[in-house]
């Protein structure tokens, strides 16, 4: 993980049932003695995150109703250390903080994960948005209840990600994003069973990715089309972003975007790998 990734060092649950005590009644011992959770298990992974929240992010008041999206927390805040890292090379090497460090957070969930993680390691202004009315609904309920000047918008046009969120007047020092990853609904099905299968268990009844529902995991085109879109519609924006990010699931897509980059003439073009235990992630980012 990041340096400064406060989950490094794997999970206090003790801790963290203090913070959160209904935490407690999914705790199970692993193959090797030591406590866990049936990461499986949404009610679990909710219970998980709400005490990290609370008791790294000073996030009190966290709820996520179905079918949203539940995420990990430490892989999220890596993006966000990340994004630091991304500001401090054009910072003489300094980490910019503060609110006037603005961010836009795009397909932002009803989860919140990163303008609240984000707001409470840097301190930075942000703006989330989604396509989902009941996700903008929770975001904005979440915000509210902690008392975080978060603002979030409705994307009403499926066909924009920028247009219709950036004001005229409005800039932002980076954009962030978390696409879709399947092509379909079948796709996605097909990638929930096998993880199911990979954890020797059966798949419950309808259920996507411990959690998540189209937009959140599939569009036309997959991630491919989701950030080359982005991509052509960046250039409109040029002026007025610092820096445009995509985190991107599939390796082999990276040549394709990087060709779609050079066709609008980015100026510069970077490539950032993240790495939690096994599992290596990694972001575009570009600006002009």
């Amino acid at each position: 993980m990041h340096p400064r990734n406060k989950h490094q060092q794997g999970y206090d649950f003790a801790r963290l049932c203090r913070v959160n005590p209904a935490l407690t009644q999914h705790l199970r011992n692993n193959p090797h003695g030591d406590n866990t959770i049936d990461f499986s298990d949404r009610n679990a992974v909710v219970a998980l995150n709400q005490a990290l929240l609370a008791s790294d992010y000073g996030v009190k008041l966290w709820q996520l109703p179905e079918p949203f999206l539940c995420p990990p927390v430490p892989g999220r805040a890596d993006y966000i250390h990340a994004l630091a890292d991304l500001l401090a090379d054009d910072n003489q090497g300094e980490i910019p903080t503060g609110k006037q460090i603005r961010c836009l957070d795009i397909g932002t969930g009803a989860n919140l994960i990163y303008p609240l993680i984000g707001q409470a390691e840097y301190g930075w202004q942000f703006t989330g948005s989604d396509i989902n009315p009941m996700a903008v609904s929770v975001a904005q309920t979440i915000a509210k209840a902690n008392g975080l000047g978060i603002k979030i918008k409705q994307q009403k046009n499926q066909q924009a990600i920028f247009h219709g969120i950036i004001g005229a007047k409005e800039s932002y020092h980076l954009t962030m994003c978390n696409p879709p990853f399947h092509e379909s609904e079948q796709a996605a099905q097909a990638g929930t069973a096998r993880k199911w299968r990979n954890l020797g268990k059966a798949q419950k009844s309808g259920q996507l990715n411990f959690g998540g529902h189209a937009p959140e995991l599939w569009c036309p085109g997959g991630e491919l089309a989701f950030i080359k879109s982005m991509v052509h519609e960046s250039q409109d924006f040029a002026d007025q972003v610092g820096w445009f990010t995509s985190l991107v699931s599939k390796k082999d897509n990276l040549p394709a975007l990087k060709k779609a980059l050079q066709a609008v003439k980015a100026t510069k073009v970077k490539v950032i790998d993240m790495q939690q235990g096994q599992k290596v992630s990694r972001f575009i980012a570009w600006c002009f």
